[in-house]
């Protein structure tokens, strides 16, 4: 029996909430600050030229790029913008590959330094900055989103020597404190001491985390006696596959859980697409062989203000030359 096509939405956004939150948790805060652009490439009719060697153009690649702002679903927009706090804090494209079915995502550094358009209320550029790629989303204002999402896809489009971004979704960070209490929480053995910070997370006992808990425990650094990122990946990795399990239960004992969960989770997202166009990109999440992530090599120095992160512009080209192009010649 076929299902109605709101049904299909649903299962859509689940299938794409699930696999981008994950994503999310994963690589969250991760990227040092980075300055430096890159040398534009000569272009002329789907042809670059690198290093002497002229490269085509794939004819069946499409990308999909995902935020996960720094904000509460709740905090108007306007406001957020007032106070300039509103970021992404968590970039990846993913690039699906049509022809040989294989999905990768380029892992994209939120402080980048990058050519980051202003917007003006009606939408309208009306100058480009020299900023860091996470503040593209603030430099537009939209009480949708869309415009701020669309904003750092053209941010993230110029870095990657002008790649196309077909489509966007952006995830608020309560999305994992609502996701974490649609599953009835997430079990896990404390790894790390958070005495001052939550006392009732006790290094080595098992607790369920719930509510507001579940983000404190995937985010703090500061404060634990390692506040390394390492030491904060390993306990992320701990509740993203302690959470995978208990959605995976959560499924097989409700036929009707899924629906629940995507329509629950939905004022936390912003799309841009059509309800077939989502169906259609999350079924390749499932369907496609996941590659792997890529991610910018290059160099942290400690700036004036900031860390920096200055890119290799040969892994740039690397990545974009591999994802995006074909050698001429072959």
């Amino acid at each position: 029996m076929k299902m109605k096509r709101s049904s299909l939405k649903y299962i859509a956004i689940a299938l794409v909430i699930v696999f981008l939150i994950t994503a999310g948790l994963l690589f969250l805060e991760l990227w040092e600050r980075n300055r430096g652009r890159f040398p534009e490439s000569d272009t002329q009719d789907g042809i670059v030229s690198y290093k002497g060697k002229e490269y085509m153009q794939k004819e069946n690649v499409e990308t999909f790029l995902v935020l996960g702002l720094d904000k509460y679903k709740d905090k108007a927009a306007s406001d957020s913008h007032k106070s300039g706090s509103v970021q992404s804090d968590f970039i990846m494209l993913f690039v699906f590959d049509n022809e040989d079915r294989k999905t990768t995502a380029i892992h994209i550094n939120r402080d980048t330094i990058a050519n980051v358009n202003r917007l003006d209320i009606g939408g309208n550029k009306i100058g480009t900055e020299q900023k860091q790629i996470a503040l593209a989303y603030n430099y537009a204002y939209d009480e949708s989103g869309s415009k701020n999402c669309r904003n750092t896809a053209d941010s993230v489009s110029d870095l990657l020597l002008d790649v196309k971004i077909n489509r966007y979704i952006s995830l608020t960070m309560d999305s994992v404190i609502a996701m974490n209490d649609l599953v009835g929480g997430v079990e896990v053995t404390v790894l790390d001491d958070f005495t001052g910070i939550d006392d009732t997370l006790v290094k080595g006992e098992q607790v369920t985390l719930k509510g507001e808990q579940a983000l404190l425990y995937v985010r703090t650094r500061q404060g634990l006696e390692d506040s390394t990122n390492s030491s904060r990946m390993i306990r992320q990795q701990q509740y993203v596959d302690a959470l995978a399990s208990k959605i995976t239960e959560r499924i097989e004992s409700d036929d009707k859980f899924l629906l629940t969960f995507a329509d629950k989770l939905k004022p936390y997202l912003e799309y841009d697409s059509t309800e077939f166009r989502l169906k259609e990109f999350a079924e390749k999440f499932d369907d496609y062989e996941f590659v792997g992530i890529r991610e910018i090599e290059g160099e942290t120095k400690l700036g004036e203000e900031f860390v920096e992160f200055y890119p290799d512009e040969d892994s740039i080209w690397e990545i974009v030359l591999d994802l995006f192009y074909l050698p001429k010649d072959e």
